[in-house]
């Protein structure tokens, strides 16, 4: 089994630093010990549990179980007893990790558990394995039934990590900032397990904040990774924060994904601060797919090109592959490649229905290629794909459009059933002036002169916020399940 981490074998290494929570921080030789201890202690036992909370016995967690061989699950922290519940059903783990003092639920607690101490010490010493053996199993979102077992080989992470190294030139001089959760692989894998493969380091806000933002990069740190939601607040924020303006603009690299940065606040950051924000796709069965590199055209609203060992096509409905790269023809993203997950637990029918017959993975996300290869998402096939009037329409391209209105501070698209266009689109909005919402009239005459008449939406709903997840993804099935005022 190849090492994920050399710097913990290599002594030269031991004084750096390698993780900062708040006050509390490891080295790497300190994390190589506490991580060694828990090696020890968890070698063997099969699967367990991680009560995945922002904090430093998450991260020695996750090392030590990858140091073992022990495939982890990470548990999101604020799932319902009912997902808990099917999800230690699902994985059925040996045991639970978590840090001294966290109260557990009562569907956790009775699984046996195992304070994470990081301050113990023993030899670090990666147990020999298999590049394919399972390092995490992590669920998804659950958003079309029970969420299911994505199991990650060691290889998976191994290859999206060094691709991205190459991409963004990332190495360990670098300190990356973020304020993610650490169940979901953006957090955990690319914020977390990515600085220690690099041997450089990561600072957690813990909670995040302009101001945590503003005190790290401005202390020396030279990344950061966000979500859209964060970014917009960054946005909203630096009219009045000269010190995050000037910490922004002294960052080597600002990184968006989980789901599309609006062109708006893209511009908003770039203007104040001179620094654009990079985009990457991926997904937690794939990991990463694309990215927008360091040495490449900064180009707002796309996600970049392939990754280095990734092959990506679009498709059809019936599976033929596109071959125009015109920046206009939609098709659904499928890849291949050693990147991927090898499976759903337990669901060899799910994991047979994610795959073609030759290998590709059906992503289920809706995009275009420009003629230089980039990719721009334009949704999600089964919530962003509008069929209207006889047009395939991405959703994601009209939200940018009703975010450059400056009557408008948020904006989601959807489509609904209507007997002559077969969907007619709708604009949920939140109104930058709660008291002067724009109108139907005036919003689709926006959208008609920045992309085309077919584009314009048929009906404005206002609302006061839009329902996010965890991830600050927009959850597009909510909407409409509660009252909302509008027009037609």
């Amino acid at each position: 089994m190849s090492s994920l981490f050399p710097a913990l074998s290599d002594p030269s290494a031991g004084p750096r630093p390698a993780l900062r929570f708040g006050e509390r921080a490891l080295t790497y030789g300190e994390l190589a010990a506490a991580a060694g201890a828990l090696a020890e202690r968890i070698a063997g036992a099969g699967r367990i549990a991680l009560w995945a909370t922002p904090g430093l016995e998450t991260a020695v967690a996750v090392v030590a179980a990858l140091t073992a061989g022990v495939p982890v699950v990470p548990l999101n922290p604020r799932s319902g007893e009912r997902e808990l519940g099917h999800v230690l059903r699902d994985s059925a783990p040996a045991a639970v990790l978590a840090a001294p003092g966290d109260r557990l639920p009562d569907a956790v607690g009775a699984l046996e558990r195992l304070d994470v101490d990081v301050r113990a010490r023993e030899a670090y010493a990666p147990a020999a394995g298999d590049d394919e053996a399972p390092a995490l199993i992590v669920y998804t979102s659950g958003t079309t039934g029970p969420p299911k077992g994505a199991v990650i080989p060691r290889r998976a992470l191994a290859v999206t990590l060094d691709a991205l190294a190459e991409a963004w030139r990332w190495s360990g001089d670098d300190v990356l900032v973020h304020g993610l959760p650490l169940f979901h692989v953006h957090g955990l894998v690319l914020g977390t397990l990515g600085p220690l493969r690099r041997g450089g380091s990561v600072r957690h806000l813990g909670r995040f904040s302009t101001d945590g933002v503003a005190r790290e990069l401005g202390a020396g740190a030279t990344m950061l990774f966000g979500v859209p939601t964060m970014y917009h607040r960054i946005a909203e924020a630096l009219p009045t924060e000269p010190e995050l303006v000037k910490a922004l603009a002294g960052a080597r690299l600002l990184v968006s994904g989980s789901a599309a940065l609006p062109v708006h606040d893209h511009e908003r950051i770039a203007s104040a601060t001179g620094r654009r924000v990079v985009e990457r796709y991926g997904m937690t069965e794939t990991l990463m797919n694309t990215s927008v590199r360091v040495d490449g055209e900064p180009r707002p609203g796309t996600v970049g090109v392939p990754l280095p060992g990734v092959e990506l096509r679009l498709v059809e409905e019936d599976g033929t592959p596109l071959a125009a790269w015109d920046g206009e023809t939609v098709g659904e993203i499928q890849v291949r490649g050693p990147h991927l997950f090898t499976g759903y637990l337990n669901r060899p029918d799910a994991t047979a229905a994610a795959f073609t017959g030759d290998g590709w993975f059906r992503t289920g996300d809706m995009a275009v290629r420009e003629g230089d290869g980039q990719v721009r998402l334009v949704g999600r096939k089964a919530t962003d794909l509008i069929k209207s009037g006889g047009y395939k329409i991405g959703a994601g391209e009209i939200e940018n459009a009703l975010l450059d209105h400056p009557g408008v501070r948020e904006a989601a698209v959807t489509g609904e059933p209507d007997e002559d266009l077969g969907e007619r689109i709708v604009a949920w909005v939140v109104p930058a002036d709660p008291g002067a919402p724009p109108g139907l009239d005036e919003l689709a005459g926006h959208v008609s002169r920045l992309l085309a008449p077919h584009k314009r939406p048929r009906v404005v709903r206002h609302l006061d916020a839009l329902p996010r997840n965890d991830m600050g993804k927009v959850m597009k099935r909510v909407l409409g399940q509660d009252g909302a005022q509008g027009d037609a």
